[in-house]
């Protein structure tokens, strides 16, 4: 892996799981095992901040994937917790040195690495783990009025900070993802020399060798080559909660060698109009036929679990709830999208 720096680091793509904040340190995407923003030494001798962990910290927090308000760090002695919730006992200064150095990143225009841990919001958090989530950018610094006041009751000012993540395009791809662009790439204008006609999509992709992982490539390839990895890590994460079973209908299926074959369905679909994220919560373990059902909305869920058939398929019955796992967190917001989405249609 390369040393620690400003932006991506080489070999790790936007989707990459590690076990605990030592693995993270390790891999150079975070300085520290414990602190919620990294530094790093610029190129004019003053510290930067080049990393921040969101892993359930203050309540005034707030992560919405695309966007977040972020709140600024403060010494452990002056920080104490309410039912597991941080809170402070005096207010923040911009002189600390890890909020100088977010702040140097907001006014000299550097992304910092976003890091997710499991006690960050439902929405977006990992398994048990710990996943980065690619490059954000500063955009607005403020001094604001925390919601919980001192322990003797005066106000508590803070240092917020709101980042955006940086667009599909401009994540700089790793070494790996390169390589799989340029495969692709090359694939297409080999189809284009042995004279294309322009076949369906269908044709196109059945034509193309299968990847030996048993993954099918995202329809969109060549614009979203960052999924390839994202995805992966993701739903691999889900199915081996699983074990390939399939969350609504309870089919398993085994090939030759006895693994099982599954398949990750997004609840809210990723991509325009949806921007659904990638995320567990936000991800089923289904069998190819239950993720087309879901896909095109002849299935959706209830609030409940319930799963309501929309349109029948013949000789395939569906579990009247939906399986869960305790540690796979589907969050009904996902649930909810899903099903309004295709209701009003």
């Amino acid at each position: 892996m390369g040393e620690q720096r400003i932006g991506h680091i080489e070999g790790i793509a936007p989707g990459a799981e590690f076990h605990r904040r030592r693995q993270v340190k390790r891999n150079n995407l975070h300085s520290d095992t414990v602190r919620g923003i990294s530094t790093l030494v610029d190129k004019d001798g003053t510290r930067v901040a080049d990393a921040i962990v969101l892993h359930g910290g203050y309540e005034d927090d707030h992560d919405d994937w695309d966007s977040i308000r972020y709140t600024g760090a403060s010494p452990d002695v002056d920080k104490y917790k309410v039912k597991g919730v941080p809170r402070l006992r005096r207010s923040q200064s911009w002189d600390y040195a890890d909020n100088a150095a977010l702040k140097r990143s907001y006014e000299r225009g550097h992304p910092v690495r976003v890091i997710r841990g499991w006690r960050g919001d439902k929405r977006y958090s990992p398994i048990d783990c710990y996943r980065y989530d690619g490059l954000y950018l500063v955009t607005d610094i403020r001094t604001a009025i925390a919601r919980s006041p001192a322990p003797d009751g005066t106000p508590v000012e803070i240092c917020q900070f709101d980042l955006k993540r940086l667009p599909e395009h401009s994540q700089d791809p790793t070494s790996l993802e390169r390589q799989i662009a340029d495969l692709l790439e090359r694939q297409e204008q080999v189809a284009e020399e042995d004279g294309d006609d322009g076949g369906s999509e269908e044709e196109v992709e059945d034509a193309e060798e299968e990847p030996p992982s048993g993954e099918k490539f995202p329809e969109a390839r060549a614009a979203h080559v960052q999924r390839l990895v994202r995805d992966d890590a993701v739903i691999r994460n889900v199915k081996r909660l699983h074990d390939g079973e399939c969350q609504m209908c309870g089919l398993r299926l085994l090939g030759p060698d006895g693994k099982s074959y599954s398949e990750g369905a997004h609840i809210r679909p990723l991509g325009k109009p949806h921007r659904g994220p990638d995320v567990e919560p936000n991800v089923l373990c289904l069998c190819p036929n239950c993720h087309v059902r879901l896909d095109i909305g002849a299935i959706v869920i209830e609030d409940d679990w319930s799963i309501v058939v929309r349109a029948g398929a013949f000789g395939v019955d569906v579990r009247p709830k939906l399986k869960r796992h305790r540690k796979h967190k589907i969050h009904p917001d996902y649930v909810r999208y899903h099903r309004e989405w295709w209701l009003s249609r």
